[in-house]
């Protein structure tokens, strides 16, 4: 069977949940997920590097429909990927996926009403039909991650690695490690490695904001044991919903209050003696990037045990026997872990037409952070980054469910985000906002633009979404149900 009410594109956390929704809300759509690896689980099945875990909660990291049972909310890599696994088999959603399906093209045809998806499977390139269409890829490039341009890399004469393709075979026992990068990846990396490494540092540019929380939640585990299992897992991600949206709230109102209290804390853990205004003080507010959350303190623990050592300095270049810095300094290195970031791609880099027209998606708007502006068919899944990621995959699939029974009510087989003529006068912003994270900024000139008013807006902001997926009337003026135009699709196209 190649041709499909739905198809789903990836089999991660988005595109399993995105099938377990369209089962549960549109149980008469035949589908099928075409992923692109010889496996599910997305990035929790790429990533295997040492100490590979959540850096939110899996109580809101997990699915809505789908306790997390596990005592660890801060989870592992393997505990992810069981989780998605179990799913999957629960729900019957392991066979509808074709893996080895690297999807590589879809053209929209307004006369068939139907998306044409090339994918290459054993070196072959295959097409499958379907009327609507769920990009659930992610928002990184799976082949190669970011790694800035050092002046001597080449020279180098230990073991270069990047985390997102780490060797299994990598013996760093006894072994002198840096580690370049200051992220979630080389904080989970850094106190991992040395338990086994002779010494890792950790060589950061600029500080982050780190957060140290316990990997267990004694209350949900509690709560758990006496109540039904739906309603801990419901009471607790409403309480962990909650305390986010708190605690990102106040970074906004009283960033100073905020990064005081986060100093406080990385204070106490290191001691006085400690130069945390050095290696752990950003230079930009609280959530301008992303907080890394280190669970049970295990980076201030290996620091304090002298395994790990934080160095805070630019590079003048890679040598031979390690990284010289610019004060001239050169930390030896047997092993060199680049845990620089990721390259950002847009809906999996698959090429986009709309009758036979290259699609410009910097030309386009997002509509509620999930459809684009003249573009038919076609919903997108982008989590949050101020949240997990999953509270928006949920949201972002069940209103895919609402629109595909609405145009079954009413009979057509389109629906198109249309801007008004009101609309014309909306100031352009960039797809995400206030966020000066670099592997955001490195690509938001490729990322459709947002407005400054409903429903153009990419809220990042789980409350406003929800009232606007979940509660606001599809008819809102912008959603044009049935055929549309020949011009409308070429307003976005190349």
């Amino acid at each position: 069977m190649t041709d499909f009410d739905v198809l789903i594109v990836g089999a991660g956390i988005s595109g399993i949940g995105a099938a377990y929704h369209l089962q549960d809300k549109c149980p008469g759509k035949t589908y099928t997920i075409l992923e692109g690896r010889h496996a599910l689980g997305g990035t929790w099945d790429l990533f295997r590097y040492p100490g590979i875990r959540s850096d939110s909660d899996m109580h809101t990291l997990g699915f809505n429909f789908k306790p997390w049972k596990e005592a660890k909310a801060i989870a592992d890599g393997p505990s992810i990927r069981k989780y998605l696994q179990e799913t999957a088999s629960e729900h019957n959603i392991l066979s509808n996926i074709r893996f080895n399906h690297m999807v590589k093209s879809a053209d929209w045809s307004s006369a068939d009403e139907r998306w044409t998806v090339v994918a290459e499977h054993q070196g072959q390139q295959v097409q499958y039909t379907c009327n609507f269409l769920q990009m659930c890829s992610g928002y990184y490039n799976y082949e190669c991650g970011y790694t800035p341009e050092f002046a001597g890399l080449d020279s180098f004469q230990g073991t270069l690695v990047h985390p997102q393709h780490w060797p299994e075979d990598l013996d760093y026992k006894d072994k002198q490690v840096v580690v370049i990068g200051s992220g979630a990846t080389a904080m989970t990396l850094v106190p991992s490695m040395a338990d086994e490494a002779a010494q890792v540092t950790m060589l950061q540019r600029s500080p982050t904001y780190v957060v140290s929380r316990p990997d267990e939640d004694k209350l949900a585990n509690r709560m758990r044991k006496v109540l039904p299992e739906r309603w801990a897992y419901a009471i607790t991600r409403f309480k962990n919903v909650e305390l986010q949206k708190l605690m990102y709230n106040r970074t906004r109102t009283q960033p100073e209050k905020v990064k005081r209290m986060l100093l406080k804390m990385v204070r106490d853990a290191l001691g006085p003696d400690y130069d945390v205004e050095k290696h752990f003080t950003p230079r930009y507010n609280p959530w301008d990037q992303r907080l890394c959350l280190i669970p049970n303190a295990d980076l201030f623990r290996s620091i304090r045990a002298g395994k790990t050592r934080v160095v805070t300095e630019t590079i003048d270049c890679i040598v031979p026997e390690g990284v010289k810095l610019s004060t001239g300094e050169v930390l030896q290195a047997d092993i060199l872990v680049t845990a620089t970031g990721l390259n950002l791609q847009l809906l999996g880099g698959t090429l986009f037409s709309v009758d036979g027209r290259l699609v410009d998606f910097p030309a386009t708007y997002t509509y509620k952070g999930m459809m684009y502006s003249d573009i038919p068919n076609l919903i997108q899944t982008f989590g949050y980054i101020n949240a997990s990621w999953t509270l928006r995959a949920d949201l972002t699939a069940e209103y895919a469910c609402r629109l595909i029974n609405r145009m079954d009510e009413l009979g057509v087989r389109t629906v198109t985000p249309r801007l008004r003529d009101e609309g014309a006068d909306m100031q352009p912003r960039p797809w995400i906002e206030d966020f000066s994270a670099g592997y955001m900024q490195r690509v938001m000139h490729l990322f459709p633009k947002q407005g400054d008013k409903d429903p153009w807006r990419n809220t990042q902001n789980y409350a406003q979404d929800k009232k606007l997926i979940r509660k606001a009337p599809l008819e809102d003026g912008a959603l044009t149900f049935g055929a549309v135009s020949s011009t409308a699709g070429e307003r976005s196209a190349a």
